[in-house]
């Protein structure tokens, strides 16, 4: 490694180096070491990186040719003269750390494929991605011993449509202060700004080829044609009938594929970060769209056993690169039903909406191989029920991360070719998460159904677990999104009534109630309501509105409420419930005027 004679900067903060040593050797650190930096170092130990790595631990596979990359080049290009000879390095990441592309040296910096925590410790990239915003990390900041006497600041590079974050963009240099911001900062966040107006240029004109091809392929009456990228669809009304769910999801992995594949004749993907790379051939700038013999040249898909029709699907090109696919559909001579009437996936759990049995038909269809499979979605939407039908009845091992984080007692007595159920893996401790990594880089198809709980930020330990099982992954619909197997629920969900009682009915106006709600805890809280009018009403006949919860029998707000707001509604139900419904009377539990209740409550429906 090229020795740097320290500078201002290094010497600005002289604890920090020696507090790295300490670190290293296991001795006692000094006061002030931000906490922050302590933890990447942690991390870094606990991931196994070497502090004098040399190599890559790995030699991950070079990425292919990505919309990221294409639409970067030319913003990078042109930026490049600026960075000055043998000061600066410019580096380009996709999503997964992965490095792209580079242009620029800077002396003492080795090549590097992948910029992940996992691989090389604390560095810039990885903290931007993150934390998605401006991240700088200077000279004994980082974990390894060639990186002591550089600078780098990156910025997250954001998908224009969603705000995904696609990449990041680094400009790494000599030792400079250590404290923000770096001096190049505005560079790297113009560029990445520049790059992002780019992506959103291109994302315009690939919409706009998508459509032309559509079009050009679904000429002549009655032709059933779908487009597709991954985001956006275009169905004629002819495929309409044709398009099951589980024959929309066959076409959408399709065409997302076909977005991943690797392209014959694109440019080479830069794979190090040093002086030599940046050498890269630039793909053509020529855009091309479907063309008119293109449908004799399409192959066919493979759809589900139960679809009622073939598909053959041509790529949609743009600027060398896929962009998405054209189907064109044709019966089969015995067709499966429409959508409307297509039948339930055979999971014996309610619910008959399009959502619904979209998303059980994905599970079932990718339950069939014995590989990990993860079900997300919102709390309460019923991810354990749909794993216990999806693993059927047999000797399937049971683990919930609530109970025991680290995994500990089920790992150490997990048979790999038995089936394992992991319930609430948002609640695993990192002991738990390495193990569960450990086990799947040893055993990749093990048998593994994971439920995950979107909702704080994920770790970069448990984020590298849920990268590896998104490729299967199935996100299940929240109560509100299908309100129409409501009714079929509460069926599913009343106990059933002791010997000569009736079972459980509904008023119209109580059924009503409950399908305008919009259940934040999803079918779990239906079921908690249903369970308590079962067993705790003693009225007979239907449940009438009045019988049901405040918050339910009231509906929403009629317009968004402030916290405080809401602390005063949930306080007045409340009252209002205790005293029967009499104002008056909750009114002078509440200590406030009858005149003032009322005028609360016209406030929360206005």
């Amino acid at each position: 490694m090229t020795t740097i004679e320290p500078s201002a900067a290094a010497t600005a903060r002289p604890s920090l180096r020696d507090a790295r040593e300490r670190f290293l050797s296991g001795g006692q650190l000094p006061l002030g070491v931000p906490e922050e930096v302590v933890a990447a170092w942690r991390r870094a130990r606990f991931f196994g990186v070497p502090h004098d790595l040399e190599a890559p631990a790995t030699d991950p596979v070079r990425p292919v040719e990505s919309a990221l990359l294409v639409a970067a080049r030319p913003v990078l290009d042109r930026i490049v003269p600026a960075l000055g000879t043998g000061r600066s390095l410019l580096v380009l990441t996709d999503e997964r750390l992965r490095v792209l592309w580079t242009a620029g040296s800077v002396p003492g910096l080795g090549a590097c494929p992948v910029l992940s925590e996992r691989e090389v410790g604390n560095n810039s990239a990885a903290l931007a991605l993150r934390a998605r915003r401006r991240a700088e990390v200077h000279g004994p900041e980082h974990f390894l011993d060639r990186w002591q006497d550089v600078s780098a600041v990156s910025v997250p590079v954001l998908a224009p449509e969603n705000g995904q974050v696609l990449g990041t963009l680094t400009v790494a240099s000599r030792p400079c202060a250590a404290r923000p911001p770096h001096p190049q900062a505005a560079l790297a966040e113009a560029a990445a700004a520049a790059v992002e107006t780019e992506l959103r240029a291109r994302a315009g004109r690939a919409e706009r080829v998508l459509l032309d091809a559509y079009l050009r392929a679904a000429r002549g009456k009655d032709r059933a044609v779908a487009a597709l990228d991954g985001r956006n669809r275009l169905i004629s009304g002819a495929a309409q009938g044709l398009l099951t769910p589980e024959v929309l999801g066959a076409l959408e992995r399709t065409a997302v594929a076909a977005r991943h594949a690797d392209l014959p004749g694109s440019g080479e993907v830069a794979g190090e970060v040093g002086p030599s790379a940046g050498t890269e051939r630039v793909v053509p700038d020529a855009s091309a769209v479907l063309p008119d013999d293109a449908l004799a040249s399409g192959e066919s898909v493979e759809l589900p056993e139960s679809a009622g029709c073939t598909a053959r699907v041509t790529p949609v090109r743009l600027d060398g690169g896929v962009i998405g696919v054209v189907a064109v559909l044709e019966p089969r001579e015995d067709p499966a039903p429409s959508v409307s009437g297509s039948p339930l996936p055979p999971v014996a759990l309610a619910g008959s909406s399009v959502p619904w049995r979209h998303a059980v038909g994905r599970a079932v269809e990718l339950a069939r191989t014995r590989e990990p499979l993860l079900l997300t979605g919102e709390r309460g939407t019923g991810k354990s029920a749909l794993a216990r039908e999806l693993l059927g009845p047999g000797d399937a091992r049971v683990a919930d991360a609530a109970r025991d984080a680290g995994l500990d007692r089920v790992l150490s007595a997990w048979q790999a070719d038995r089936p394992l159920l992991l319930r609430h893996a948002e609640r695993l401790a990192q002991p738990g998460v390495a193990a569960l990594n450990s086990l799947l880089d040893t055993h990749p198809d093990a048998p593994l159904l994971v439920t995950y709980t979107p909702g704080a930020p994920a770790g970069p330990c448990l984020q590298r677990l849920l990268d590896k099982l998104s490729a299967r992954s199935v996100t299940l619909p929240p109560l509100r999104e299908r309100t129409e197997d409501i009714r079929e629920l509460l069926s599913a969900l009343a106990p059933r009534p002791a010997p000569g009682l009736p079972p459980l009915t509904w008023t119209l106006d109580a059924l009503r109630a409950l399908e305008r709600y919009p259940w934040p805890g999803n079918v779990t809280e239906l079921a908690h309501v249903v369970r308590a009018l079962a067993e705790h009403r003693r009225a007979s006949g239907p449940v009438r509105r009045s019988e049901l919860p405040d918050t339910v029998r009231d509906g929403p707000a009629a317009r968004p409420l402030s916290p405080m707001e809401h602390a005063e509604r949930a306080a007045i139900l409340e009252a209002l419930r205790r005293h029967g419904g009499n104002k008056a009377r909750a009114a002078a539990a509440l200590g406030i005027g009858r005149a003032t209740l009322y005028r609360k409550l016209r406030g929360y429906r206005g």
